[in-house]
């Protein structure tokens, strides 16, 4: 395992985790893969920005081996305290017990109560500098983008922002930049992750957006803590955060629907067709069947969303439950929708379906469609001119 020259005297030193298929517990689905990204800059202060994941320390230091012993480093910068990016430090600090930390204020309160252990840290903040020979290092916080601790480093003499968590993609690979892989797959990567991920933040994410600019920092590369680093286009992945963080939609519905005895699913194909009659792209998915984060996905693209259940019990299908519950923590914005289902004895399920899409932030813009049990002709009907007036919503806006 080599480190790899990303530019004069700096070195990506990261793990490769070609097996990780869920993130953030069960949260997210990475059927790509994904890595984490360390960065070593050899100078008259040995520095590593960033670590990786606890299991593959290893990886690590033999990759830092290959460019230098391991125990020279004395300077470690802590853009993040989540365990993906910090987990190596306990037993990295073992082979250079004398490396200083450098983070958040944040940080440093949160890496003693991860590892309950005390760390030499110095606390910096935006505008704050390090000097580590020739090159300089900047730090610019980021604060819940995502976590309080969050900051971004900057190589002023190369003109390399390691950005951490931000434009990241969970994107396992032994190529490591942008100009060597996919770029459909990247962009669809680096979408994904911000969908499921950085979405509820996007209103802090398009202010440090504006403040970053302003700063008139010239970024050659962008240098992230997981999947590749943008050395090719660096600006095409700020102009794609700065359209996402403005919620900027496409003319699209999305149907995400759980049921039980298939009356629902009828209701959503004959929804779907209404929309289709319009003009309107549609994509529909049986949350039961679909991957959430797939799911989230194209939901984060489209204008318009249609959510349905089967009623149960004393509310909505388990699975749907789960998913209405997911989607008002990323707090989608400038968004219309409705709700539509079938029930026996109670529509109860129909009715916290439209309360949960409408608390998540999404316009109501019809009442929701309900049926008794199974739906007739007429109400298959009423099902498609359903889906007919909401395309027109889209279309309108």
């Amino acid at each position: 395992m080599k480190a790899i020259r990303i530019a004069d005297d700096v070195w990506w030193v990261g793990a490769i985790d070609w097996n990780a298929r869920h993130f953030h517990g069960h949260t997210y689905t990475t059927k790509r893969g994904t890595t984490y990204n360390a960065y070593l800059i050899v100078d008259e202060k040995i520095t590593l920005v960033d670590a990786v994941y606890g299991p593959f320390t290893d990886e690590m230091i033999q990759r830092i081996r290959t460019v230098i012993p391991v125990e020279k480093i004395d300077t470690i910068i802590a853009n993040h305290i989540e365990p993906d990016h910090s987990g190596a430090y306990p037993e990295l600090l073992k082979l250079c017990p004398n490396a200083k930390l450098y983070g958040s204020a944040r940080a440093g309160q949160g890496l003693e109560r991860y590892y309950h252990q005390k760390f030499d840290f110095t606390p910096v903040k935006t505008g704050d500098k390090l000097s580590l020979g020739k090159k300089t290092l900047r730090f610019i916080e980021i604060p819940m983008i995502h976590w309080p601790d969050s900051m971004m480093t900057y190589l002023e003499e190369d003109q390399i922002l390691f950005s951490n968590d931000a434009f990241g993609q969970h994107y396992a690979t032994n190529e490591r930049f942008d100009d060597e892989v996919p770029w459909e797959i990247l962009m669809e990567e680096a979408a994904k992750y911000y969908a499921n991920i950085l979405w509820p933040f996007s209103h802090l994410i398009a202010k440090k957006l504006v403040e970053l600019a302003e700063m008139n920092l010239p970024i050659r590369m962008i240098a992230t803590s997981h999947g590749v680093s943008w050395r090719k286009e660096p600006r095409k992945i700020i102009t794609a955060y700065e359209r996402w963080a403005a919620n900027v939609t496409d003319p699209k519905i999305v149907i995400v629907y759980e049921t039980m005895w298939g009356s629902t699913a009828k209701m959503a194909r004959k929804i779907a067709e209404g929309v289709a009659a319009s003009g309107v792209k549609c994509e529909i998915h049986d949350i039961a069947a679909t991957d959430r984060t797939e799911v989230i996905y194209d939901m984060f693209s489209a204008k318009g969303y249609i959510v349905g259940s089967s009623n149960h019990d004393s509310g909505m299908l388990p699975n749907m439950v789960s998913f209405m519950e997911f989607l008002k923590g990323l707090h989608p914005k400038n968004r219309i929708g409705c709700a539509f289902g079938s029930y026996g004895w109670s529509g109860i399920a129909i009715k916290k379906l439209e309360e949960t899409l409408k608390e998540s932030g999404v316009e109501i813009v019809q009442p929701a469609l309900s049926v008794v049990y199974a739906p007739d002709e007429a109400q298959l009907a009423a099902c498609h001119e359903f889906g007919r007036k909401i395309a027109e919503f889209v279309k309108a806006v």
